[in-house]
């Protein structure tokens, strides 16, 4: 008891606080499916004092991070289903040149070479499929992310249009 007593005039930064209560939140909900509402949000911040408005601010900064973790996620599926696309065809085209060179003459002479430089590009793909991190991936996921905001503004709009002509 001794022990805890000495803590009574000890002080936390920000970061050791969270980190603290994350911690406290997640050995007292042992329950993962436990859910929480709004409202005992906001009890939980007030207890905290924690304004509303820095309350409301925090879940618009934390929903629009779930929106790009979500929007990552699906980009990281897309590259690795267009991976999955060009391991196919590498497959398919260097089993038809080996096959090829086998029945041209026994063994396998010219087809290695283009099976080393498919192999090649191949391994250079999965290298820049499966790292997500760096300004690469970044550039990647921007270019990708307007492509999807473009087509969806554009969907919008001739959707619109096609309910004001139809309507």
């Amino acid at each position: 008891m001794a022990n805890f007593d000495s803590r009574a005039g000890r002080t936390y930064t920000q970061e050791e606080v969270q980190k603290i209560l994350n911690l406290a939140i997640a050995r007292q909900a042992d329950d993962k499916e436990k859910e929480f509402s709004y409202e005992q949000l906001q009890e939980i911040a007030a207890e905290l004092e924690i304004s509303p408005e820095s309350l409301q601010q925090a879940e618009r900064d934390w929903l629009e991070t779930q929106g790009e973790m979500q929007q990552r996620q699906a980009f990281n599926l897309y590259r690795q289903g267009r991976f999955k696309k060009r391991f196919g065809n590498y497959a398919i085209l260097n089993i038809f040149f080996i096959s090829l060179d086998m029945i041209s003459a026994p063994g396998l002479s010219w087809s290695l070479y283009i099976l080393l430089v498919c192999g090649l590009s191949l391994g250079l793909d999965t290298w820049n499929t499966f790292l997500v991190k760096g300004d690469e991936y970044e550039k990647a996921f921007q270019r990708w992310r307007r492509k999807h905001q473009v087509k969806k503004f554009f969907n919008s709009v001739v959707n619109r249009w096609l309910r004001a002509v139809s309507g």
